[in-house]
C-alpha cells in the first residue's frame, strides 16, 4: 500500500493522494474514489503493472485531507486546477503522456467532468486516451429522468427534495452517521449492514471467490472500508455535505451528447450492476445513449460487484 502524500497547492490548500507502480511512466493512470473514502493505492490490477503504468489516486475535494473547494469557486474548475497541478508536479514533462481516467460511483461526475472539460480549463484533456466509469452518476442537469430509477434514501438526499433548503437533510444525516463513522470499527459495522448483508447469494460466493484469488482474509476488506471510512471524515465532512451540489452544479456546462468530434476521441467504458441501488443502471443507459463513443458493461449484483470482477474489467479498459 502506498503512503499517502501530501502536495501543497496555492492559496494554502492540501491536496491528498497515494501512487503505486512505474512513477517515470508516460502512461498514467487517474483513479477518482466514491463517498466516504479516500486516494488509496492498496493493490494495482495486473493490466496496470503489465503495462508499467503510473496509477495515482487523488483524495478528492472536501475528504480526508484534501481541501474543500474555496467559496465562489466552481467545483469543476477547481477540480479541473487541482488535478492539473497533481499531473504537473509528478509529470512535468508531459508530451508523450497517455492519461486513463476512471472513477467510482460518486467519482464518475468529477471523472465526466474532466473528460467534458474545454481544453482552455483543463489542457490535459488531450491526453486523455479513455474513461472508465465504475457505477456510474449520471448529469442530473441532462438527464430529465434521473429521479425516476432512485432509491427512496438518494431521492431524498440529492434529488428535488435535497434541493429545497440545501444543505438541511446531509447536516441531518451527518448527526446520524458521525458517531458511528468516528471509528473504523463502528464504520465497519455499518458497511456490513449496508452493503454486505444485501449481498444475494450469488454475490457471496463471487465475494468469496474473489477473496481467494487476491489472498485476502475473511472480514479483512469489510475492516479495510471501515479504515476508510473513518479517514474521510476524520478531519472534515465537507466532501459529503456538498455532494447533493456536486451532482447538480452543471458539471463545467457541458453536455454528453453535446461535446465536439475531438472531446469525443477517447472511448468511455461504462460498468453498471443490475441491482445497484445506489447508482441505478438507468444512469448508465443515459450515458452510453448520449456518450458518441461510450459502451457499457452490464454485470450482475449491487453496488459493488465491480470489485469482484475488477482484473477483467481493468483489462478491457487498458485495451480500449
Amino acid at each position: 500500500m502506498s503512503e499517502e502524500k501530501l502536495l501543497a497547492l496555492p492559496g494554502g490548500r492540501t491536496l491528498a493522494y497515494a501512487e503505486a507502480g512505474n512513477a517515470s511512466s508516460s502512461t498514467v493512470v487517474l483513479y477518482l474514489h466514491g463517498a466516504f473514502t479516500v486516494g488509496i493505492a492498496r493493490r494495482l490490477p495486473a493490466a496496470i503493472l503489465e503495462r508499467g503504468a503510473h496509477y495515482i489516486a487523488p483524495t478528492l475535494p472536501g475528504w480526508g485531507n484534501s481541501s474543500a473547494v474555496p467559496r465562489g469557486v466552481a467545483y469543476a474548475t477547481n477540480l479541473a486546477s487541482d488535478i492539473t497541478a497533481l499531473i504537473n508536479h509528478l509529470h512535468p514533462n508531459i508530451s508523450d503522456l497517455k492519461l486513463y481516467i476512471a472513477g467510482g460511483s460518486f467519482g464518475t461526475a468529477p471523472a465526466q467532468m474532466l473528460y467534458g472539460a474545454s481544453y482552455e480549463v483543463f489542457p490535459l484533456g488531450r491526453k486523455i486516451t479513455a474513461l472508465l466509469l465504475l457505477g456510474a452518476c449520471t448529469p442530473f442537469h441532462c438527464d430529465k429522468n434521473y429521479t425516476k430509477s432512485m432509491s427512496w434514501s438518494n431521492y431524498l438526499m440529492t434529488g428535488p427534495p435535497g434541493r429545497l433548503i440545501p444543505g438541511l437533510l446531509p447536516r441531518l444525516v451527518k448527526l446520524f452517521l458521525a458517531n458511528k463513522f468516528s471509528t473504523p470499527n463502528g464504520a465497519e459495522l455499518f458497511i456490513r449492514d449496508t452493503v454486505f448483508a444485501k449481498m444475494d447469494e450469488s454475490e457471496r460466493t463471487a465475494f468469496a471467490q474473489w477473496r481467494v484469488r487476491n489472498g485476502k482474509d475473511e472480514g479483512e476488506v469489510e475492516r479495510e472500508m471501515g479504515q476508510d471510512i473513518a479517514r474521510s471524515v476524520a478531519k472534515t465532512w465537507e466532501g459529503f455535505l456538498c455532494m447533493a451540489d456536486v451532482l447538480h452544479s452543471g458539471w463545467g456546462g457541458f453536455t454528453p451528447g453535446g461535446l465536439d468530434d475531438e472531446h469525443s476521441r477517447p472511448p468511455i467504458l461504462i460498468v453498471s450492476a443490475k441491482r445497484d441501488d445506489m447508482t441505478p443502471e438507468a444512469w448508465s443507459t443515459y450515458l452510453v445513449d448520449n456518450y458518441k463513443n461510450g459502451r457499457i458493461k452490464s454485470i450482475e449484483g449491487g453496488h459493488i460487484a465491480a470489485l469482484f470482477q475488477m482484473d477483467a474489467i481493468w483489462a478491457e479498459f487498458m485495451n480500449l
